[in-house]
């Protein structure tokens, strides 16, 4: 009985390894969370049309924006197991929904898993180009004499955004007032403004207005200095706690249940894609840090983003329900 059992566990084995290495044998949809022309959609669809020419199957792109990542979650959730439709999510759609939704009872690792890594997205702090503030030191010394004054804005509630600027006053001991957006745009023109008087962003989000003279960048929340902005000093060097580290990673997902052997092609073919020159271009032009994880490597990442946001949003006493 012994031997039938590893007769049959070899079977599947050798059938699993045969899947993968003819996968895919028909085209690929991938289901995202972000809208067209944002950067995660620019740089996957890049990414997308690699791997068509190295699959030989054409590869979609399905926006499905909304509904704080529930619209695309959903949608994905209902397919098989099998490799032809993946989910692109950063890792605020992983790890900080089960807190901010709690009534939904849902947990994206749950009913999904990792796959394939994609890029990683520092931010950095932004003011108005008329501000006092010269670094870190400075906002923090405001934020901490006058507690609830000084605000900060993000494109939304639960965002990396918002979190970050919570991780700010937990590292501190300092109390500001969070304002969100609906439209990115918004918020940098109100920024540019001095209401609200500074906040996080992204390089394609808040570039646009930084060119035009109208923002200026204090730190970066990064342990080391971006390439694309390298006069803009860490948040360490700029008299902050080094501890603020504020990214969001990108990924590609699976129903659960794909089998192991095509979860390692895919991420195989996606690694070997981040490669490429032009796609190394492209995240280049958006500051996104092209990322390698192994599967249990973002894993780890992704239970100390949860460690992190359970505590934040916990104590914040944040709630999307």
């Amino acid at each position: 009985m012994a031997a039938g059992v590893l007769l049959a566990l070899g079977g599947t084995a050798m059938a699993q390894s045969s899947t993968a290495a003819s996968y895919p044998t028909r085209p690929v949809t991938v289901v995202t969370a972000f809208a067209v022309g944002s950067g995660p959609d620019a740089v996957l669809r890049i990414v997308g049309e690699k791997l068509a020419t190295r699959w030989k199957q054409s590869v979609t792109v399905d926006n499905r924006p909304g509904g704080g990542g529930f619209v695309a979650i959903e949608y994905a959730r209902r397919a098989k197991p099998d490799g032809y439709t993946l989910l692109q999510l950063d890792s605020e759609h992983v790890s900080a929904l089960p807190y901010l939704y709690k009534n939904k009872n849902f947990n994206t690792l749950d009913h999904f898993d990792p796959v394939a890594p994609l890029f990683l997205t520092p931010f950095f702090v932004a003011v108005p180009t008329g501000s006092p503030w010269k670094n870190m030191a400075d906002l923090i010394k405001s934020a901490k004499a006058e507690p609830g004054k000084v605000s900060y804005g993000s494109w939304g509630v639960g965002s990396p955004g918002h979190l970050g600027g919570e991780w700010l006053d937990y590292l501190t001991g300092s109390k500001m007032t969070h304002v969100p957006y609906r439209e990115v745009s918004q918020l940098f023109t109100s920024v540019a403004n001095g209401d609200p008087a500074w906040s996080f962003g992204s390089l394609p989000s808040s570039q646009g207005i930084y060119k035009s003279g109208k923002i200026r960048y204090i730190a970066v929340a990064a342990p080391k200095r971006i390439p694309q902005m390298p006069d803009v000093p860490t948040v360490a060097e700029a008299g902050g706690p080094a501890e603020l580290d504020v990214n969001s990673f990108v990924s590609l997902l699976s129903p659960k249940g794909l089998d192991a052997a095509t979860r390692d092609k895919i991420r195989s073919d996606v690694v070997a894609v981040l490669q490429d020159p032009q796609v190394k271009e492209k995240f280049s032009t958006f500051a996104f840090q092209p990322i390698t994880w192994t599967v249990p490597e973002m894993q780890q990442f992704a239970k100390k983003k949860s460690e992190q946001y359970k505590l934040l949003i916990e104590k914040a006493h944040i709630s999307l329900d």
